[in-house]
């Protein structure tokens, strides 16, 4: 989300001694076990922390302690209270992230070495008539070479897409702010350099949206949430200024669901442009509810887990989520500092692998983000590349099944996935079963909630959570509360489960080059989220009711050049990614 870095405030000594020091920390890690933040307000209520106070939150870590050991630790623990308010005095705006760091690699792995390598597949320069419209649902990079062959001028392009974003936001809630002054300006910049020979790329005059998780300089960046609904931030994230760069054109921030979590935002729920009777999923919601409805050429969106993957899914796009660490996330609302990722989300994977190339690498800021290479060849020979698949996601359902009672639309998806399998081995490609690791990586997912809850702690203290849309148990007031106590030790503890599963998947990927699996089959897209491994999510069939169901190819760490391109075959047989939604304004 998964950022500028301009961290704020300062520290200072303590003036403590060595043995009052150290007497502190065993204290405040104590009581990081067994007092919970929301059980200050009880010592509070008492006017400071007592044996009693200390009985009652026992309870809740799940300890006990003697009379004499809860005497003995009243002293530090209230001496604590003065440590928490000095802490909390200082400024932590969003973009501080914290000192520790999630790196994807084991110890003694390293990331590829070398320098990128992109270029498109053989392009065909698609026929123009007098209706733009008839462009409207074409791959980004097929766009590009449209403008790039100066058959349409970005400013047209531009002004149609426009047009088709004012006309079906009324129906899809897809965008918060046009950017429309900007992306003019943009796009008429953008014909007068491919006037004068001057091409930036592929993206080059494509106009494009972006999720209202990113700021953009001049206008609002309300990351889908009432309290930040007029928040603007000075300053254009590391991915517009890298599109800025690409020559892409900035037409309109897109709706996310409030906070990074579904597709609810403040105004409204984002619609899926093939049944606009349910949302679009999300939280990139209005990012692939746009690409899907052919408003823009591609889109960025950002996943945690799932942000990418489900809202792609549900509206039949294609989506690629980047290894942890690929693109960075300065000037993004960060939910989580070791999960948080952006990639695109668009018509085609060639269309993300251009997307990709222009935004990936560091920046400088983003302390997260590694040089690794990116090398795309879409003429690969997938034959060459050892594919797995889970064996027991794609098992035949039988009466016996505990899913055998589902609804019978919900029956289709394992039919369309086990097509998946016949197509690639009809390109010859040989697939060899695998099984994920048997870990409870769903649990180790109170990571998030965990450092979600400190990225929005003044929210929750605040009172100010009361803004947000959605308040039931399963959202973010809630689930920010409940993340309140939570105890550290037990964050640190599934940390340490989670290097176990990262183990776990490195002995996975040592077998294979990159696997298949039904994008919600198992416990895959937690794992994969939580190991940093990337994902190229596609559409792979369309169930009875005329809504699209996908298919999910997971890659090595930094490997997105084999994984886009083996996913690119799949979809250059099939023609799921190129229906249209019936959508009428």
């Amino acid at each position: 989300m998964p950022e500028t870095r301009a961290a704020e405030g300062a520290g200072g000594a303590t003036g403590l001694d060595r043995r009052a020091f150290m007497s502190r920390l065993s204290s405040f890690g104590l009581a990081a076990t067994v007092f919970p933040d929301a059980l200050w307000a009880l010592a509070k209520e008492k006017g400071n922390v007592t044996k009693e106070v200390i009985a009652q939150a026992e309870q809740v870590a799940g300890l006990t302690f003697t009379d004499p050991q809860r005497e003995m630790m009243v002293k530090g623990l209230n001496s604590l209270e003065e440590d928490f308010a000095k802490i909390r005095a200082v400024p932590l705006p969003n973009s501080v992230p914290p000192a520790l760091r999630f790196v994807p690699l084991l110890p003694g792995a390293r990331p590829p070495e070398g320098a990128d390598a992109f270029a498109l597949g053989p392009q065909t320069v698609p026929a123009v008539g007098d209706d733009l419209e008839a462009l409207a649902f074409l791959p980004a990079t097929a766009l590009g070479l449209l403008i790039g062959e100066r058959k349409v001028t970005s400013t047209a392009l531009t002004k149609m897409y426009l047009a088709r974003l004012k006309r079906y936001d009324p129906i899809l809630h897809c965008v918060i702010t046009f950017t429309e002054e900007r992306a003019l300006a943009q796009a008429a910049k953008a014909d007068e350099e491919i006037a004068a020979g001057h091409s930036r790329g592929p993206l080059h005059g494509v106009p494009w949206g972006v999720k209202d998780l990113f700021a953009v300089k001049g206008y609002r960046t309300t990351w889908g949430a009432g309290p930040y609904k007029d928040q603007v931030i000075d300053e254009d994230a590391a991915v517009v200024q890298r599109l800025d760069a690409a020559g892409a054109v900035l037409v309109a921030k897109l709706s996310c669901g409030a906070l990074a979590m579904g597709d609810v935002w403040f105004g409204g729920k984002t619609r899926n442009p093939w049944d606009p009777e349910e949302g679009s999923s999300g939280s990139s919601a209005g990012s692939a509810a746009a690409t899907a409805a052919g408003l823009v050429g591609f889109a960025i969106g950002t996943e945690t887990l799932g942000s990418i993957v489900s809202p792609s899914n549900r509206c039949g796009c294609t989506g690629l989520r980047p290894t942890f660490g690929r693109v960075p996330r300065t000037g993004a609302m960060a939910l989580s500092w070791s999960m948080d990722k952006a990639g695109p989300i668009a018509r085609s994977v060639e269309d993300c692998a251009a997307v990709f190339a222009a935004i990936q690498g560091p920046d400088g800021q983003d302390g997260t983000v590694v040089a690794a290479p990116f090398r795309w060849d879409p003429g690969l020979d997938v034959r060459t590349l050892r594919v797995g698949y889970v064996k027991s996601l794609f098992a035949e359902k039988t009466e016996e099944d505990p899913d055998a009672e589902k609804k019978e639309e919900d029956k289709e998806w394992p039919v369309f996935d086990r097509a998946v399998l016949d197509v690639l081995r009809g390109q010859g490609v040989e697939l060899v079963p695998v099984e994920l690791p048997d870990l409870p990586a769903d649990s180790m997912a109170l990571l998030l909630s965990c450092e979600a809850a400190a990225a929005f702690d003044h929210l929750t203290r605040s009172g100010r959570d009361a803004l947000l849309t959605a308040q039931g148990p399963d959202d973010w007031p809630n689930i920010f509360r409940q993340a309140q106590l939570i105890p550290a030790v037990e964050y640190i503890q599934a940390n340490r489960a989670r290097t176990v599963l990262m183990e776990a998947m490195a002995k996975l990927m040592g077998t294979v080059d990159a696997y298949l699996c039904p994008s919600f089959g198992g416990q895959d897209l937690t794992i994969t989220n939580l190991t940093g491994h990337p994902c190229v999510v596609v559409p792979d069939g369309f169930r009875a009711s005329g809504t699209p169901t996908s298919i999910s190819f997971i890659g090595k760490l930094y490997g997105e050049g084999e994984l886009l391109a083996l996913a690119r075959a799949y979809q250059e047989a099939t023609t799921w990614h190129l229906r249209k939604p019936p959508l009428k304004a």
